[in-house]
């Protein structure tokens, strides 16, 4: 049976509910109709764009920008702080109404998400009637608009949705992609960002057309794996399934992530906050007696876009630098140079320590593996801070102590 995916989008997500909220408190002006903003957290977040109203757009405005660039760009501009208790009872709301079609919904962040529509036709009728249906339910019942790209993929159907915006349908099946996939500039892709599109265009790569069928083995030369998913990508290929919130949850994995209290902008940054989280990870491994064989690390932007790309490995893994050294790999295959407020590791695909196995062709960690028992040790009995790396000695204050780690559980 040929797949049907949903993706729903809500338009302009944070200053739409804010508008909303406001309208039924007695605001007399929506803020979607004029100029305006979402502004972040003026004290921990350094006063960032969170949002933007469409007549923003036309100042230039951009998300993740400081507000006081905005101001200066826009000195009319209404800005209102954010309320992320609301965003998260609109979305609720949101996701409630699609349960009415599907039992299998992922949510992707929270204002967007997929439902798989797969065999519904003969309860609830035709797919585009049944989105339709959901596009207008969610604008009476709720008030707010959203955008709803149909195809039979989750890559294909998310980018319908990108399209044309706002309050539309649209939909991408493989017969459409390349009259509407295709003359797409190729930075329009998902998951290629401000970082890898130049590297394209020096490939003479400028559209999503001319990537999909650019030699696979140039693309895997160049950005490895990165770029077997983006030449997939842009062919419309995509298997991976619409799971379930709660399917996701009961996957074994150890988790870590950290949400920083300012913007991390460059990789020597980041790479010290994967260091500081792989030891986390890895001596939790230790500790449950498991290795991993997949590292996957977790982005949010500062405009609260949540991401991540995995790496599966040939042997499982339970050291410190094992897990940094992939996380690192990782990292710079996904980053796509925007502001992160949140960086996370995950370690997946767990099996007993007695997987691993020792391979000529890999790393040697047996003398990595006897220094992270020492200090697993030395932790134990005599505390975390017993023993740290020289790389976070000088800077301790500067970063260990401004993370706020939280740790996922062994499920």
């Amino acid at each position: 049976m040929s797949r049907v995916i949903f993706h729903i989008d809500v338009n302009s997500a944070y200053l739409s509910w804010t508008a909303i909220d406001l309208l039924k408190k007695g605001e007399s002006v929506d803020l979607r109709t004029i100029p305006s903003i979402v502004g972040g957290d003026s004290e921990k977040r350094h006063g960032i764009v969170l949002a933007k109203s469409t007549p923003a757009k036309k100042y230039g405005i951009q998300t993740g920008e400081p507000i006081a660039m905005a101001l200066r760009k826009c000195p009319s501009l209404v800005c209102v702080p954010p309320d992320f208790h609301l965003y998260s009872e609109n979305s609720k709301k949101m996701f409630a109404i699609l349960a009415d079609y599907s039992d299998r919904i992922e949510p992707f962040s929270v204002d967007e998400g997929f439902l798989d529509y797969t065999g519904m036709e003969r309860l609830l009728g035709p797919p585009l009637e049944t989105a339709e249906q959901i596009r207008q339910r969610i604008k009476n019942e709720l008030g707010f608009t959203v955008n709803i790209g149909v195809s039979s993929n989750k890559i294909l159907a998310k980018m319908a949705g990108e399209l044309e915006k706002p309050d539309k349908l649209i939909t991408l099946f493989p017969d459409e992609i390349q009259e509407k996939l295709w003359p797409l500039p190729v930075e329009e892709l998902f998951m290629i960002g401000r970082r890898t599109a130049p590297r394209l265009h020096q490939m003479g790569i400028h559209t999503v057309g001319e990537l999909a069928q650019f030699p696979l083995p140039f693309l895997e030369k160049e950005f490895k794996s990165f770029g077997k998913m983006m030449h997939a990508y842009a062919n419309g290929i995509d298997d991976s399934p619409v799971i379930p919130h709660e399917q996701a949850a009961e996957a074994k994995s150890i988790g870590n992530s950290t949400t920083t209290p300012y913007d991390v902008t460059d990789r020597e940054t980041a790479y010290k906050i994967l260091l500081a989280l792989s030891e986390t990870v890895a001596m939790r491994l230790r500790g449950h007696k498991l290795s991993a064989m997949e590292i996957a690390v977790t982005f949010k932007s500062a405009d609260f876009k949540v991401y991540s790309h995995q790496k599966q490995l040939l042997n499982a893994i339970d050291c410190t630098n094992a897990v940094y050294e992939t996380a690192k790999e990782v990292f710079d295959e996904a980053w796509k140079k925007e502001p992160l407020r949140l960086i996370g590791i995950r370690a997946g695909k767990l099996c007993d320590e007695d997987c691993v196995q020792l391979s000529i062709l890999g790393e040697d960690w047996s003398k990595q593996k006897k220094a992270d028992a020492a200090m697993d040790l030395l932790r134990i009995k005599y505390g975390k801070d017993t023993i740290r790396r020289s790389t976070f000695a000088a800077e301790e204050k500067a970063y260990a102590g401004k993370l706020k780690i939280n740790q996922d559980v062994l499920k």
